[in-house]
């Protein structure tokens, strides 16, 4: 393969990082001295744009290809997930018109698009030093976006954290894999997995294996690896909180059940009930229990909706991680059905967040009271998500949910298998529905505050909301409608990619 030929299957990657350098000249050249409403205005435009152009390249070509021992691996599958990267990229955009929390306007719209290309490389990426430097990209940019709100001491705060927490989970990842090079003698994830054949007994490999689970359970904040979300979540600019929990979250969850199951195929062992058996997956259950446990009983004691959302990202987290444990065909479709539409979901729940948070100036529980009465829309659209969230039929969450369970029920019928993870699972969707009816409370029964200086209705009144932010709330709501009633739009689609793939 020649150069032009590897460009051209990196189009759309090459796409957004032009529009990340055109924001950034527009901005400082062209519309400095403008109103930072205009400048959200056209960085958007121009940002919108490249991820449109990304998608048309998407569309538009043959994207198949397997080039540089697998840097960059192009399938139906990875195509799926790009697209969904692309689309939660634009509703980021959209929803940070309202905000005002910068006056950097290019730089935060090119550090976006900047992770965006990140996360688009790592899905595409079946090559171990591949996966790690797109982390790094994506998690770099995450980084300075959780910190972007500079009078923020919260922000600041979050930003470190997340940093330092980052740090050691990148040093564990890249350790690990060090190790697992130095046993295959190969950075291919399908070579590696056909060295390691009959090894599973090496106690190296155990600690390479375990050192790579710690990285990777970092980036999608499963417990214990848990501690930076909640300040990162709250901490950082809402926007920046939505695409960490969604952009970075779908295509961490990819990756990891990527290299799982082609990396350390062969190594799985056993999660099955009373019958562990030394590997991976004994690993990725007690993560998923814990996770599902703490996450969903800390969200109950929360009063500010970023936190609680952060606990539940912890919790959902929990039930991904079920999709991996299958390891089988059925798993990986119901995995990417979930995390997708889980995106999907926390980024409009994000974005009614940060419209309550602009208006109301925090985005504490009692700043909802009154919602379903001076934003009747947004209300409803909040009542959409949480309720997805928290699984009720028709809605995407519910599907994902059960296309989760049925497909670990199914992994060892015979024995129980999985299905102690899947009762943990119930009952805890069941704890969980408590406090996301605590926030529809807020928004439907609760009077709002009507005491000088916290009037949410007065603040209400003097900041409007743009039109394009209640059309991206209102179309994400649409989707995770649409996707729960008809779920095999996506998941008829992901059958035929996944067998493909190999996965």
């Amino acid at each position: 393969m020649n150069y032009l030929e590897l460009l051209k299957f990196a189009a759309p990657e090459t796409l957004l990082v032009i529009a990340a350098l055109g924001v950034l000249g527009v901005d400082l050249l062209v519309m400095r001295n403008e109103p930072a409403r205009y400048r959200l205005m056209v960085g958007a435009a121009v940002s919108c744009l490249g991820c449109f152009a990304a998608t048309f390249w998407l569309l538009s070509v043959d994207q198949q290809a397997h080039a540089l021992n697998g840097m960059l691996v192009l399938n139906s599958l990875t195509l799926l997930v790009k697209l969904s990267l692309l689309l939660l990229t634009v509703f980021t955009v959209v929803i940070s018109l309202d905000s005002n929390f910068t006056q950097h306007v290019g730089e935060y719209f090119a550090l976006i698009l900047l992770a965006t290309v990140g996360m688009m490389f790592l899905v595409s990426a079946e090559e171990i030093l591949m996966i790690f430097i797109s982390l790094e990209l994506a998690s770099l940019s995450l980084y300075i976006l959780t910190a972007f709100h500079k009078k923020n001491l919260q922000s600041a705060e979050a930003a470190l954290k997340y940093f330092l927490f980052g740090s050691i989970a990148a040093a564990f990842t890249l350790f690990g894999l060090s190790l697992i090079y130095g046993l295959s003698g190969a950075t291919n994830l399908q070579e590696i997995a056909n060295a390691l054949k009959g090894r599973t007994a090496d106690p190296l490999l155990m600690a390479g294996l375990i050192m790579t689970v710690i990285g990777f359970g970092f980036k999608v904040a499963a417990v214990p690896f848990h501690l930076w979300a909640p300040d990162a979540y709250q901490g950082a600019p809402t926007p920046s909180a939505a695409f960490i929990a969604s952009g970075s979250k779908a295509a961490s969850f990819f990756v990891f059940a990527k290299v799982m199951m082609l990396g350390f195929a062969g190594a799985e062992g056993s999660g099955f009930w009373r019958n562990f058996i030394p590997g991976w997956a004994p690993v990725l259950a007690i993560l998923a229990a814990f996770s599902m446990v703490l996450g969903n009983l800390a969200a109950i004691a929360q009063s500010n909706v970023k936190r609680l959302l952060a606990y539940s990202a912890i919790a959902h987290a929990g039930y991904a991680l079920l999709g991996i444990l299958t390891d089988s065909q059925q798993g990986v479709s119901s995995l990417v059905y979930y995390v997708v539409t889980y995106a999907f979901t926390a980024l409009g729940a994000f974005g009614v967040v940060a419209v309550v948070e602009n208006t109301t100036g925090d985005s504490r529980l009692t700043d909802f009271a009154g919602l379903g009465r001076r934003e009747p829309f947004l209300a409803f659209c909040m009542m959409i998500f949480m309720l997805s969230l928290a699984g009720i039929p028709p809605l995407a969450g519910f599907f994902g949910k059960f296309y989760l369970f049925a497909a670990a029920v199914g992994a060892n019928r015979d024995k129980l298998g999985l299905l102690w993870l899947v009762i943990l699972a119930i009952a805890m969707s069941a704890v969980s529905l408590y406090y996301y009816l605590q926030v529809l409370k807020q928004i439907y029964v609760a009077a709002p505050p009507t005491h000088q200086g916290s009037s949410s209705l007065l603040m209400a009144s003097s900041t409007p909301i743009s039109p394009l932010t209640r059309l991206a709330v209102g179309v994400l709501a649409l989707v995770i409608f649409v996707l729960g009633c008809m779920p095999d739009l996506l998941l008829g689609r992901l059958a035929p990619a996944i067998q493909s793939a190999g996965l």
